[in-house]
């Protein structure tokens, strides 16, 4: 059930309102916006009628949910989410922000390279695994903790905000001091554990829809993290698995407007991951952003033919600086803006 309030209503009321939805069974959720506060019940009330919370001072509507998730539904939040980092970056209003680097931490010399050459670009955020999900267990899994360290320092250095993979509850502790955001693969999108303890805490998350998920599985796993607290939640359209071969999955730019539609929360398209081919990724990219993509996150690497992961997916440094360029044409046409090129150190 969702309460809205009116405009005028008075803290008092509010709280008063608070206090019969908790009465009769609900865990209560509380967002203000810039002109009236929603109060979003969710969980297993008992018998209550709708009237009577409509009947209550300072109601304006009550609004019965009928959709599995309460809290990721636009209802909760009309206007949208915006998610703001710590400096000032913002995911979910006018501008597509865009996070990009190498898909693993290799080395010293290779993360602060892609660092340089993907700011240099525009980008906003360093992506980087430090611990890697592998479908084999002999390809390289990542530099773990060193890993880690690596990327707070070349994101201190740079002013790069940190988005690396959590694949784990263990290793949420360890992540916390190092980086600005996390990142929940694919494969964990529907670990639960993992999600209920990431909506303790509070950092940004990124949320991949996992490789067959329907979009209301992936609103249902964002519910998990939202009904914890965590409302500095995105998502992530990164490709689905379907019968076609030729693409490493199937890219669902179709989702990206009809999650714009059912839920509040910013939605970021994973080029990289939707084709698995270079080649294609600048043409996903462009077309995301054309179908009202928040932000996208992009696999850049310095020398993708030596890249000890998914080389064939990353694009080259020139490439998306040639990409970046176009998307700043393509912005303005759906009301958006895109970074512009940013100025590096000369090592």
């Amino acid at each position: 059930m969702i309460v809205a309030m009116q405009e005028n209503a008075t803290d008092e009321q509010i709280q008063h309102v608070v206090a019969r939805m908790v009465e009769v069974g609900f865990n209560v959720h509380r967002t203000t916006g810039a002109v009236q506060t929603i109060l979003a019940g969710v969980g297993r009330p008992g018998q209550f009628d709708h009237k009577d919370f409509e009947l209550l001072g300072g109601v304006a509507e009550v609004i019965r949910i009928s959709s599995p998730y309460k809290l990721a539904g636009r209802n909760f939040r009309p206007g949208g989410t915006i998610v703001t980092f710590p400096n000032g970056v913002k995911i979910g209003g006018d501008e597509v922000v865009v996070m990009a680097g190498p898909c693993s931490v290799e080395s010293r010399e290779q993360i602060f390279l892609s660092a340089n050459q993907v700011k240099a670009a525009g980008a906003k955020f360093l992506r980087g695994g430090a611990f890697k999900p592998r479908s084999s267990p002999y390809s390289f899994q990542g530099m773990g903790l060193e890993g880690l360290k690596l990327l707070r320092e070349v994101g201190d250095e740079t002013g790069l905000l940190i988005i690396t993979e959590v694949m784990e509850i263990s290793q949420i502790e360890v992540m916390l001091p190092y980086i600005d955001c996390f990142q929940v693969g694919a494969r964990n999108m529907q670990n639960f554990n993992l999600l209920r303890e990431l909506g303790q805490v509070r950092k940004p998350i990124l949320l991949k829809r996992g490789i067959a998920a329907t979009i209301e599985e992936l609103l249902l796993s964002a519910e998990y993290i939202l009904a914890g607290g965590n409302y500095d939640l995105m998502l992530c359209e990164r490709g689905i698995r379907t019968y076609e071969t030729y693409t490493r999955n199937t890219m669902d730019i179709s989702a990206i407007p009809v999650i714009k539609h059912l839920s509040h929360l910013p939605i970021i398209a994973d080029p990289s991951h939707g084709t698995g081919r270079r080649d294609m990724v600048p043409a996903m990219a462009r077309a995301s952003v054309a179908a009202g993509a928040d932000g996208l996150i992009i696999e850049v690497h310095p020398n993708p033919e030596k890249a000890v992961s998914d080389g064939a997916q990353s694009l080259f440094p020139e490439q998306f600086s040639k990409l970046m360029d176009e998307l700043r044409i393509i912005a303005p046409a759906v009301s958006r803006t895109i970074a512009e090129p940013a100025a590096v150190p000369v090592a």
